[in-house]
């Protein structure tokens, strides 16, 4: 997760402090020079380093510090969408969090869900990228006001980013906001935004055995959408596969097929999040 990248809020230097940005000023001085021996080989030689209690490795920084760290960013992050969610929660609004790996199709799903159900009650989108402003202007091209939220060289939306866009959006009561995520299957899984459901969106060109090599994103999903379902007649994709390793991390997990693209199985997922806004009281 992102103590690792150090790309949130409360970054990690290689050298075994923290720096929190409410200056609490407790550093770690204790330098963990030494190196904790938790990764093991397989048959093959191959070197696994996600068996400590971390389940990750930062090199220079022990195994229980590393755990530290990231319930210190998780806590903080927590609290501020709590918050968040008790303001949709007031509001009667349904926040669904789209992520997935760059190139799934997201935007182009999310823009033709606009156009969809435009005319159907407010909407309104938050787009998360590390730089520029195109897929907030495709949502605006619609008719549904969008707001760019730019990460530089973070990997995901946190709760505080979507905060603070939100503070900047009109939200009308009983509204439906999307946050689509930074383009990544890894640490936006572990950021709680306030949202009422994650979505992971899985293009089928991207191959079925995505669920077990990224599994904190699928575990954390409520609904998997395999897109470009146009493509299946010429890419090696078994669906059947893919939803059986989905639901091995994930036993509960909802699936729909479709192609944002050419629009079949569109009504499906239509049909889906206004489920959603019943149980959301919207």
């Amino acid at each position: 997760m992102c103590t690792v990248c150090g790309c949130g809020k409360d970054a990690k230097k290689q050298d075994g402090h923290t720096h929190d940005h409410d200056h609490d000023h407790h550093h770690d001085h204790g330098h963990h020079h030494h190196h904790d021996h938790v990764h093991s080989h397989g048959e093959h030689g191959d070197l696994h380093f996600g068996m400590g209690e971390s389940e990750t490795h930062i090199a220079g920084i022990s195994q229980s510090r590393i755990v530290q760290i990231a319930e210190n960013i998780l806590a903080k992050n927590d609290h501020l969408a709590a918050h968040n969610r008790a303001h949709f929660r007031d509001l009667g609004v349904l926040t669904l969090n789209l992520m997935s790996s760059p190139g799934s199709g997201k935007t182009t799903l999310l823009a033709r869900t606009c156009r969809e159900l435009s005319g159907h009650g407010p909407l309104a989108v938050i787009e998360g990228d590390q730089q520029t402003a195109n897929d907030a202007e495709r949502i605006r091209a619609t008719g549904v006001p969008a707001i760019q939220i730019n990460t530089g060289k973070g990997c995901h939306l946190d709760a505080d980013m979507v905060g603070r866009a939100v503070h900047d959006l009109d939200l009308g009561r009983g509204a439906l906001l999307f946050i689509e995520n930074v383009g990544n299957l890894v640490c936006p899984a572990g950021f709680d935004l306030g949202e009422a459901a994650k979505v992971v969106i899985l293009s089928v060109t991207e191959g079925e055995d995505k669920p077990l090599k990224y599994p904190e994103m699928f575990r954390a999903a409520r609904l998997m959408v395999l897109n470009k379902s146009d493509l299946l007649p010429y890419v090696p994709f078994d669906v059947d596969v893919c939803v059986d390793y989905a639901r091995r991390v994930n036993p509960d997990i909802e699936v729909l097929t479709l192609s944002a693209h050419t629009g079949d199985g569109m009504e499906g997922w239509l049909d889906w999040i206004r489920a959603r806004q019943v149980e959301a009281g919207a």
